[in-house]
């Protein structure tokens, strides 16, 4: 069923290569900047979710919040810049009003893209030199045929699964970019293995005439 798998992961690459160009990808408070709140819960009834309930009813766009060193610490970035002096003034009387004054903001400031910028970056190029590595690896170990295929393989998946986040106007964030990493090397992995049972059989029925 080659031909059709092929024609299916063929309309799907080009599904989601149109989608990327034309829609684009929904980019989180990680690249865009924000606000940054730093703050610490006293009151044990205080955690993510209940924290993510009020800051949602608050208009500040995207909010993202996580742990940030002990567990009763939360780091908070949203799309607002502080630019508005009572901005902060009326978050507290938001948090007062639903949580209750068991918490303590410890820090407050405004967070620009560039340092996500400059992280993505990174990403990018540890990306391109990792992909590099791993053909010439291919390369040797098998064919170049081989090696070729498995770039073509991790493209495929990687930008088939930017293609539903694009879709589906998925947030995109540091921890999305840690799951394409992820699906990066699932597949390398899947590709050396099957390439190596690839292997085996072109040895074993190598004096086979078709």
């Amino acid at each position: 069923f080659y031909k059709l798998f092929f024609s299916v992961s063929g309309i799907f690459m080009i599904l989601s290569i149109l989608m990327l160009l034309l829609k684009g990808l929904n980019f989180g408070v990680d690249f865009k900047g924000g606000t940054l709140i730093e703050l610490r819960a006293i009151d044990q009834q205080i955690n993510i979710s209940s924290l993510r309930g009020s800051f949602s009813n608050m208009n500040l766009g995207d909010v993202a919040i996580k742990n940030f060193g002990n567990e009763n610490d939360y780091l908070i970035k949203f799309e607002k810049k502080d630019n508005n002096k009572n901005l902060i003034q009326d978050i507290k009387k938001n948090l007062n009003s639903t949580l209750g004054t068991g918490y303590e903001i410890r820090r407050v400031e405004n967070v620009g893209p560039k340092v996500s910028a400059e992280l993505l970056q990174d990403g990018v190029t540890a990306i391109a030199i990792a992909l590099a590595a791993m053909l010439i690896y291919i390369w040797f170990r098998f064919e170049w045929q081989f090696s070729i295929g498995a770039i073509v393989a991790i493209f495929h998946d990687v930008i088939i699964t930017l293609g539903i986040f694009s879709l589906l106007s998925l947030e995109i964030n540091l921890s999305i970019v840690a799951a394409v990493l992820t699906i990066v090397g699932y597949s390398m992995n899947d590709t050396v293995v099957i390439f190596d049972r690839v292997r085996e059989n072109l040895k074993k029925y190598a004096d086979i005439k078709i």
